[in-house]
């Protein structure tokens, strides 16, 4: 049951309303934009709330019980506030929802009817549509570390302990040759191997993508020159002479940790973990218990 101000209960009861329907957005890095059904921008809390006559929602539906209740919200990317390449970029991705049902003449006369987070979010030309999720979803996310033979730390991040703004983890390159919005070739890597930035990141210092981060897929090395395949299409195709900062990637297992980065003190994974063979030898060898069926037991940064 939601709790109402008695002046927004009394102009409820008053049979003749003015309502409107507002919506909030907050992304993860604080940024807050706000959106309403009104003909005309409202402010509330120093946030002003665009008239966007093109977003709409589906009906709100709440059910008992911690099953996640969604609903779709969808728009054209008509707003200034609201930029296509951010939109590809992931910037959106579980930004925080609040729904507002307000009273347009008084925006202190206002309820919360939802609160939950972006999920899904489809595009189609210039508009899109993203489910809202209640916040019952995050109850089925997993939570805590999982026992697993790769490493769950990011590179770079606190736990691991590498410092990848050294040369040694970090090259700058230039764009040589492009393939497509996802692959190119760039000079700057001679010196590393295939594979040094395959699941890195590459950063773009200049050009039409300057400042976008983007994950690498894979690193491999020709003729000429070292060829870049991004995991996602840039939402602008590189030119040749842009530049960009590419950092060491790792796949996360024992071995790499330990020749690439000499960092198996700050391993987070779990390498020595008994494998599937150790549960399987006594009943395919018909050994006994004796012990000899460690011999099941995978090595070091084995999957």
């Amino acid at each position: 049951m939601k709790s109402l101000s008695p002046a927004l209960q009394a102009h409820l009861d008053s049979g003749v309303t003015t309502l409107a329907w507002c919506w909030k957005l907050t992304r993860r890095d604080g940024v807050a934009f706000g959106f309403t059904d009104h003909d005309r921008p409202l402010i509330i809390d120093a946030i002003t709330y665009d008239s966007a006559t093109g977003f709409t929602a589906s009906e709100i539906k709440d059910t008992l019980g911690l099953s996640v209740d969604n609903l779709d919200v969808a728009a054209a990317l008509s707003s200034a506030k609201l930029d296509e390449n951010d939109l590809a970029a992931g910037l959106y991705d579980d930004a925080a929802v609040e729904i507002w049902r307000v009273n347009w003449q008084d925006t202190a006369q206002r309820v919360l009817m939802r609160k939950g987070s972006l999920g899904e979010v489809r595009r189609s030309g210039a508009a899109f549509s993203a489910e809202v999720r209640g916040l019952a979803h995050y109850l089925n996310q997993p939570q805590g570390r999982l026992y697993q033979y790769t490493c769950d730390a990011t590179l770079g991040d606190a736990r691991c302990g590498i410092a990848l703004s050294t040369p040694t983890h970090t090259s700058t390159a230039t764009i040589t040759a492009v393939l497509d919005a996802r692959r190119f070739t760039v000079s700057g890597l001679t010196s590393r191997p295939a594979d040094w930035a395959s699941r890195g990141t590459s950063t773009f210092t200049s050009g039409a993508n300057a400042g976008r981060i983007s994950e690498i897929r894979r690193h491999t090395v020709a003729a000429t020159g070292a060829l870049i395949e991004l995991w996602q299409s840039l939402p602008t195709q590189p030119a040749i002479g842009d530049t960009l900062t590419i950092t060491a990637g790792c796949d996360k297992h024992f071995t790499t940790c330990r020749s690439r980065f000499a960092n198996a003190a700050n391993f987070r994974g779990f390498p020595h973990m008994p494998g599937d063979r150790l549960l399987t030898t006594p009943a395919r060898s018909g050994e006994g218990h004796d012990g000899s069926a460690l011999r099941g037991l995978p090595a070091a940064g084995e999957a």
